[in-house]
This record gives structure tokens, C-alpha cells and sequence, in this order.
């Protein structure tokens, strides 16, 4: 029903990074149909407005400092983000890396 008035359903949970993502397809020479996601651009980092700084610390894990700042473990994507980093293991591995904690990609504000 929604392909018919022209929205696309999304496969994804609000909370996931790919939620809003088209999925498209290719067809192969075979007539064969593969669907796939549209590649997912990371925003840059300074283009999200800083709430504060957190010091990394020895027992924290990534989903935790997400549902501790954002209220949701599974946005920690979103601390990725506005730190530039693809690897969300690498966010908590150093005790005393500090990262930025910040609002949504959109939300305006000030950048500390």
C-alpha cells in the first residue's frame, strides 16, 4: 500500500543508521534481480553540535555511554558518527580518549 502512494517502506527500526536508506536494484545480464542499499554517507563530524566531552574509561562499553548520553544502546552509531570513526570498538578501547557527545546530525546548535 505505501509503494502505491509512493513511499517506500523502510526495513530498518528508526534507531538504525540505515533506517531511510533506499534499497534499489540491478538486474544482471541473466535478467536476474538483486536488491541492494544505497550506499549510506557518513556526515562529517563537524557538522554535529557538541552537548560535551566524555573521558573514556576502563569498564565503559559503547552501547552503554549511548543509552547514558542519548537514552538509546542501540544509536551508538551516532557517537561514531560525530566522532569520525567506522569502527565503534576503537571509540571505548583507549581509557582517557575523549569524545564528543553531540545532538543529532540537523539539530543546530553551538560546536564547543
Amino acid at each position: 500500500m505505501l509503494q502505491q502512494i509512493g513511499t517506500q517502506p523502510s526495513y530498518f527500526l528508526p534507531s538504525s543508521r540505515y533506517y531511510n536508506i533506499p534499497v534499489v536494484s540491478l538486474t544482471t545480464n541473466l535478467g536476474e534481480i538483486i536488491p541492494y542499499m544505497k550506499r549510506r554517507f557518513v556526515p562529517q563530524a563537524d557538522s554535529f553540535a557538541t552537548l560535551q566531552l566524555y573521558m573514556v574509561k576502563q569498564s565503559d562499553r559503547l552501547d552503554n555511554i549511548a543509552y547514558q548520553f542519548i537514552g538509546d544502546p542501540e544509536k551508538f552509531w551516532q557517537i561514531c558518527d560525530a566522532n569520525n570513526e567506522l569502527n565503534p570498538g576503537q571509540i571505548t578501547e583507549q581509557p582517557g580518549n575523549t569524545i564528543r557527545i553531540t545532538l543529532p546530525q540537523g539539530i543546530p546548535g553551538t560546536n564547543a
